[in-house]
Formats: C-alpha cells, sequence, structure tokens
C-alpha cells in the first residue's frame, strides 16, 4: 500500500506555543514514574486511500479529533510500537533497534488490514520528536524516553471493512521503573483467561490483546503479585508470556529456554536481543515449549534457577514466586538471578553507549 514517494516526505515543524516551563519539565524528570507524563510534542502523519502518506508534521501535544463514526472506535483498526531513547555518557542521544521497531510495527500493519508506513519514514519521524523534545529525556540511572508511534483508522464510516484513512502518531513519555513495587524480582499469578489463540493477533502488537488481559492482570494485582501470565488457548498447559513480556527458564545445566514464536505470542525486540546475547555467553539457548507442569517440578526440584521477563518497558525482570488455583512454587531463592543480571547489564551497557555495540543496534540521534 505504501509508495517509494511516502519515504521522501517533508516534514512541517510546528513549535509549542506555550511548552512547559524549564520548573515544571525538572519537576517530572525528578520523578517520571512510567506513562503517566508527556513531552511537549508529536509527530502525526496521515495516510489516504489512492494518495498513501501525506501531511507530516511535528507538532504541538494535543487532542486528536475524530469523528464519533471513525472506525477505530468500532472495528478496532490500532497498532502501536514501544521504544526508547537514551542519554549516553558524552551527552549524545541514542536509539535502540528503531528498525526492528518498524519492522514489527509493519506485520501488525498487515494483521490488521492497514497500511504499511516505510521504515525509514518511521524512524525518521521517531528522531524528529526526540531531537525537538530532548530535553525531556531523564539523566537518571534507568530513566529513558519512552516512545510509542501508533496507527489508527479515522475514516468515518459504520461497516466492516479496512479503513480509507489513517493517522500515524508518536507521543514520547519520560520514564522510570515500570513496576512500581520495585521489588528485586516480581511475583505472578497464573491465569485462567486466554491471551491469544492460534490464528489470532497474538504475535501482532495491537490495542485488543492488551485489552484481553486487563481483567486478568487486575486479578492478579488484587491477590497480590505484579504480573499475570497466560498459557496457551488450546491445551491451557503451555506457558506463551506475561501481560506484556516475553519469559526466559535458566536451567542448572547453563541452558536457556524461552517459549517458541507460534504466532501467538509478540516477537519481542528484547527477547531477540538477549537471544543474540546469551549465545554469546557460550549458552545453550533453546525455542521451544514449557508446560506449568514442567514449570513447577523444576522450580521445586532446583533443576530450574531462574526465570525472567523482558520487554522494552521493563528491560529484564527476575521472576520470584509463581501462583495460581493450584498453589505456588519460589524459583531459586525467590529473588534477582545471577545470570537475569548480566544479561540485564550487558544489555543496558549496550543501549546506554558503555559497551561496545557489535551488532549495530544502536542508532545516534544527535
Amino acid at each position: 500500500m505504501a509508495t517509494l514517494a511516502d519515504a521522501g516526505l517533508t516534514f512541517t515543524t510546528q513549535p509549542h506555543p506555550s511548552p512547559a516551563s524549564t520548573e515544571q519539565r525538572e519537576a517530572v524528570l525528578a520523578n517520571p514514574g512510567f506513562g503517566t507524563n508527556f513531552s511537549d510534542h508529536m509527530v502525526t502523519i496521515e495516510w489516504t486511500e489512492g494518495q498513501g502518506w501525506h501531511d507530516a508534521v511535528v507538532g504541538p501535544r494535543q487532542p486528536i479529533a475524530l469523528d464519533p463514526a471513525a472506525s477505530v472506535l468500532h472495528y478496532a483498526q490500532e497498532i502501536f510500537e514501544g521504544l526508547k531513547a537514551y542519554k549516553q555518557a558524552d551527552g549524545s542521544i541514542s536509539l535502540f533497534r528503531p528498525e526492528a521497531n518498524a519492522a514489527r510495527f509493519n506485520q501488525s500493519a498487515q494483521r490488521l488490514a492497514m497500511p504499511e508506513l516505510p521504515e525509514s519514514l518511521f524512524v525518521e519521524a521517531i528522531e524528529r520528536l526526540v531531537k525537538i523534545d530532548r530535553e525531556w529525556i531523564p539523566a537518571a540511572e534507568g530513566a529513558s524516553l519512552y516512545l510509542r508511534p501508533f496507527m489508527i483508522a479515522t475514516e468515518a464510516f459504520l461497516g466492516v471493512r479496512p479503513a480509507k484513512q489513517y493517522k500515524f502518531i508518536v507521543i514520547a513519555s519520560p520514564a522510570g521503573n515500570y513496576f512500581k513495587s520495585g521489588a528485586p524480582a516480581v511475583s505472578i499469578w497464573v491465569s485462567d483467561y486466554t491471551r491469544a489463540a492460534p490464528g489470532g493477533t497474538g504475535a501482532a502488537k495491537c490495542g485488543g490483546n492488551y485489552a484481553a488481559s486487563l481483567v486478568p492482570q487486575a486479578e492478579a494485582i488484587a491477590r497480590g503479585h505484579d504480573q499475570v501470565v497466560f498459557l496457551d488457548a488450546a491445551e491451557h498447559k503451555w506457558i506463551e508470556e506475561l501481560g506484556g513480556m516475553n519469559l526466559y527458564f535458566v536451567f542448572e545445566d547453563g541452558t536457556l529456554l524461552t517459549p517458541a514464536l507460534t504466532g501467538t505470542i509478540l516477537p519481542g525486540i528484547t527477547r531477540d536481543s538477549l537471544l543474540q546475547l546469551a549465545r554469546e555467553e557460550g549458552l545453550k539457548v533453546e525455542e521451544g515449549k514449557y508446560s506449568l507442569d514442567q514449570w513447577r517440578e523444576d522450580a521445586t526440584s532446583g533443576k530450574l534457577i531462574e526465570t525472567f521477563a523482558c520487554g522494552t518497558a521493563a528491560v529484564v525482570t527476575s521472576v520470584g514466586k509463581v501462583s495460581g488455583r493450584d498453589g505456588e512454587f519460589v524459583i531459586g531463592s525467590g529473588g534477582p538471578g545471577q545470570l537475569t543480571a548480566k544479561l540485564k547489564n550487558r544489555l543496558v551497557s549496550i543501549q546506554r553507549g558503555e559497551a561496545a555495540d557489535t551488532h549495530g543496534w544502536i542508532r545516534k540521534v544527535s
């Protein structure tokens, strides 16, 4: 649906007429939280059938005007991505694997019958927002500027078909720790609900997948846990992923296992990065099936020594306890794992420019 001309769009820049004051911004950056504060600007690009992508604007962050019959409100044509901008030791700003986010964004677009966005245009939109709002990037250790590119169907009509008009938008939010508890290892609840089924949208990053996880996530929190883990839809037996993160299992013989991508699991970019780093560490890395019963048995016997969750928002986080209607079990000592910490440190060091980037993952913005 995209054309070669789409990648050569000229952006119009409209500075914010009344941006946040230095004092207001510094107050936010001192304690950014996650996903509750936003920078001054946003990027918007329109798509219309027969015209392609047009009207690329970097302008003030503001409400979106939508017709009540906009397709996204009725038929959920919506996709998004998540990535971060980091402040480097030398003062420069970098992105981590934005091209991978662009590729996954288009895979999601294909599944939701939406127009693909040229990868170069996706990356340029993000870079332009980061440059104009670079003062919103926190300098504190572990903090970053979280970037949320998304696309919605804006055509006003009532009828089950792909829309003919779309809007691509990028917003930014200074971010601290994802988990509010700040615990060294999180506790998770095994859900009776299903996140995704074969042939569904599990591998697409669309809002509907996350809406389906809200009730089980609320159930987990009500029971005193940080996150929820989903099992497969067919047998309700095999581990898939958390509400918004992939899982890894570490065994005493040095084997590292993560559930295989079968179309029901989101192909995480952090997941893929850790696969590559683990192989460089000389670990035996496997992608395959792992059942809840086996997880419990291996944790109880000591064969399984660590479990960790990973994703853009939370990065890498140890799982210390797993609970469900059949009881609970503790993984290792119930605290952070050594290999988990090692892989996290390697990844974060690359992201922040403290270690050599031998993979070409870092893209300097300025």
